[in-house]
């Protein structure tokens, strides 16, 4: 998993509450368990008409957005059923960061797994940063997991919290099998004892 240190980007204002997984992504694109591939299909059904057609004005296919790496959104954003790969579309289409007022549990822990920054703020401070990426190719945010903090495109501050355990893992890289190898010597030492122990296993 890459190293998430700081993150500058443009960021893409969708003012939706209660985005589920399924809007997300879709349920007919679940049956890879590639983690690639995704990006394409990430809000297909706001995308794309029913011929396959992009819909002008949804905001990724706005070309002051197409290449946005932050997302804003409104309260409870990732809701609905666990679908991991809603994390690995939002990471396939490059957006490393989502901004929101809270989160679904499931979701939001889904995202540190996969290199994403989820940041719940207080209402008025998402309201601050959805008016900034309205701005399109201007709205320019900068993210610092270390300083836990965001600048705005007018160079005003917003700090917010992250779990210690998950902050470490991103500035690392560390997923769940990275955290495993962080362990290897242990685990060798662990499996050597245990083969002297028990030679007939």
């Amino acid at each position: 998993m890459d190293k998430f240190t700081t993150l500058t980007g443009i960021a893409a204002p969708l003012p939706l509450i209660n985005v589920d997984t399924d809007m997300i992504i879709p349920k007919q694109f679940l049956k890879t368990i590639k983690r690639s591939g995704l990006g394409v299909n990430l809000f297909d059904e706001m995308r794309y008409d029913s011929d396959g057609n992009e819909v002008e004005d949804f905001v990724l296919n706005k070309p002051a957005h197409r290449d946005a790496k932050i997302l804003v959104s409104g309260d409870n954003f990732g809701c609905g059923s666990s679908r991991e790969h809603a994390p690995w579309a939002i990471k396939d289409f490059g957006i490393s960061c989502v901004i929101a007022p809270s989160f679904a549990d499931i979701f939001f822990n889904n995202c540190f797994k996969n290199g994403i920054l989820p940041i719940a703020l207080p209402q008025e401070d998402v309201d601050k940063l959805m008016d900034d990426a309205e701005r399109g190719s201007n709205a320019i945010i900068t993210v610092d997991l270390e300083s836990q903090t965001i600048t705005g495109p007018d160079g005003g501050e917003i700090h917010f919290e992250v779990d210690a355990f998950k902050k470490h893992c991103l500035l690392n890289g560390l997923d769940d099998i990275g955290l495993t190898l962080e362990k290897v010597a242990s685990i060798d030492v662990f499996e050597e004892k245990a083969a002297q122990a028990r030679p007939w296993v």
